[in-house]
């Protein structure tokens, strides 16, 4: 079963969105979080719009039979919560789980090197 997440949507804390592992790999495929935040790294509606069109162009595509890139749109980036502030919070989580998921790598090649 998916890990589950829950990213805080607005500063009080009273809004949230839930992730699945499976999101986050959608995020990863289509590599719809890179290069989205500007050199400035301030992320506002303007990014968050930016990645909308992002995956709309992709679900106009071959992309749009990806039931997967669906599933994202519908349960994070057009969740009625996703704002700026949310993105934010992704892009955070997005980065740990990122970081996580290069160590399990890492020692993974490790143990395989050392039985082989």
């Amino acid at each position: 079963m998916d890990n589950m997440y829950k990213i805080q949507a607005n500063a009080s804390g009273t809004r949230s969105i839930e992730l699945s592992e499976t999101h986050l790999e959608t995020i990863h495929r289509y590599q719809l979080l890179d290069h989205l935040v500007g050199s400035n790294g301030i992320i506002d509606e303007g990014v968050l719009d930016k990645l909308k069109l992002t995956v709309r162009s992709l679900l106009s595509g071959e992309s749009g039979q990806d039931h997967d890139l669906l599933d994202l749109c519908l349960d994070v980036i057009y969740h009625s919560n996703m704002k700026a502030f949310g993105l934010g919070r992704l892009v955070e989580l997005y980065s740990e789980w990122q970081s996580k998921r290069a160590m399990v790598e890492r020692s993974d090649t490790e143990e395989n090197k050392a039985t082989d």
